[in-house]
């Protein structure tokens, strides 16, 4: 246990951080899969308006360093390619 003021503090602050970290991480990884389950329904509508909450979400974790930019383009870019190969 920290015995500083300050470290106390960065203590509780880290964790009300790693927290909101594990929720959005969470919230984009959910989404992802909402995609692809209505990819594998065949359900393409669906898929369009999930791919469009995942991408929003993808690029906001990009934007705020939670997720690297590469690793958003690679996974908007693989759900869109699904979504454009389905009949």
């Amino acid at each position: 246990m920290p015995n500083i003021k300050s470290a106390k503090k960065r203590v509780v602050i880290s964790e009300k951080a790693r927290q909101r970290n594990v929720a959005a991480r969470s919230k984009m990884r959910t989404l992802i899969k909402n995609v692809i389950k209505a990819i594998i329904a065949g359900n393409k509508e669906d898929a369009k308006k999930a791919f469009t909450a995942a991408e929003s979400v993808l690029d906001r974790a990009a934007n705020k360093g939670l997720i690297h930019t590469n690793k958003a383009a690679r996974h908007k870019s693989k759900l869109a390619a699904k979504i454009k190969a389905m009949n």
